[in-house]
């Protein structure tokens, strides 16, 4: 694992910087006396919401926005792998292509070393005599060929070896670059989120402290407000105490009384007592009285005329009431005497009805009667 060390950006300390700053002046706005507000401020509660969910939106957009970044890198990578793949194996068929058709072995100048026809052509003469137009061995061929193929394989292998290392060594640098960017990344996420964890905690301690400081202001209100009551409350029983304690109230005429200047009557001060003298309240009893007797014989006289009016309307409806009893019995006796008649009409007619059939009983012609008819006729 490695361990990397990153310092802050920039625009992260000037955000933080800004951030602090904001938070300044907003306590100094919240914790001022001639700006205090009590209860709590809904608008500002409501835009940390607000700007808490559009914090929330952009965090999601962006991640989806890197997830979608990320995809099309990998597909990109993919792409460009498999057309790398292509291409060489394109290029490999081509080039096998090209040394079957254009460079075959029975074709070149050396055919016959290389097909197996040394025998063929041995040469008898020795080698330093011959001159430069009769050389069929050039330099790196002849005795020494397998040697010079062992030794030239030997460094293409080399070569081969040296290259796969030079790739691995370059895939595990590009691997290693890979894992630190993807650090860097992750450690930038970490920060990211410590921040944010920050933002929320000093936000938590924010709304903390004005909660605490509105429920001191709510308290200190309540307190203010019982402090009030009780001394309305005081003050009103003082002033009722005072009321009922007063020469007013106590009818004390001895304080409201003033003697008068030359011989005349002692006046009362109406607003210092409001009582009566003694044949104030005489007069008042006996009218008092008079009245009640006023009235107790009004209320006689209606209750006498009360009484005569209702033995007047008993006698009225007594009087109804044997009329409508006669009524009724003479309804009843001619109701029965028309029954009676119904009778004695219903018994005339049913005689009168059974003397018609006996007649046309009587009257009516046999069978021997029409058969004799009927035979004369014939």
């Amino acid at each position: 694992m490695y361990k990397v060390d990153l310092p802050l950006d920039q625009s992260i300390e000037k955000a933080v910087e800004r951030r602090r700053s904001a938070e300044t002046a907003r306590k100094a706005r919240i914790f001022n006396t001639r700006l205090r507000v009590m209860g709590l401020d809904t608008d500002a509660l409501n835009q940390q919401v607000q700007e808490k969910k559009h914090k929330q939106n952009m965090e999601i957009q962006r991640d989806k926005a890197y997830d979608q970044l990320r995809k099309m890198h990998d597909e990109a990578l993919l792409q460009q792998e498999s057309a790398e793949k292509e291409r060489r194996a394109t290029l490999q068929t081509d080039l096998a292509q090209c040394w079957a058709t254009h460079q075959r072995v029975e074709d070149s100048s050396d055919a016959d070393l290389k097909c197996g026809l040394k025998g063929a052509f041995r040469i008898t003469i020795p080698e330093a005599e011959l001159g430069p137009a009769s050389m069929q061995i050039f330099q790196g061929e002849g005795a020494g060929e397998k040697e010079r193929r062992r030794e030239q394989k030997r460094q293409t292998e080399g070569d081969l070896r040296a290259q796969k290392e030079e790739n691995e060594r370059r895939c595990m640098r590009e691997k290693h670059k890979e894992m630190l960017m993807s650090k860097e990344l992750v450690y930038e996420d970490l920060r990211g989120v410590r921040r944010h964890t920050q933002e929320e905690e000093c936000k938590k301690a924010a709304r903390v402290a004005l909660d605490n400081y509105n429920q001191a202001l709510a308290a200190e209100r309540a307190q203010n407000l019982k402090e009030q009551l009780r001394r309305e409350e005081r003050e009103s029983l003082e002033e009722v105490w005072h009321t009922l304690t007063s020469d007013m109230m106590t009818e004390c005429a001895e304080a409201a009384e003033r003697q008068g200047a030359d011989g005349k009557p002692p006046q009362v001060l109406v607003d210092k007592w409001k009582g009566m003298r003694p044949e104030q309240l005489g007069a008042i009893y006996r009218e008092r009285e008079e009245q009640r007797l006023q009235k107790q014989r009004q209320h006689d006289n209606e209750k006498a005329q009360t009484a005569a009016w209702e033995k007047q309307l008993l006698k009225l409806s007594r009087e109804a009431e044997e009329e409508e009893r006669r009524a009724a019995q003479l309804r009843r006796v001619k109701r029965i005497q028309t029954d009676l008649d119904n009778m004695q009409l219903a018994r005339e007619q049913q005689a009168h009805q059974d003397y018609l059939n006996r007649k046309l009983y009587t009257n009516r012609p046999t069978k021997e009667y029409f058969y004799q008819f009927n035979t004369s006729s014939r």
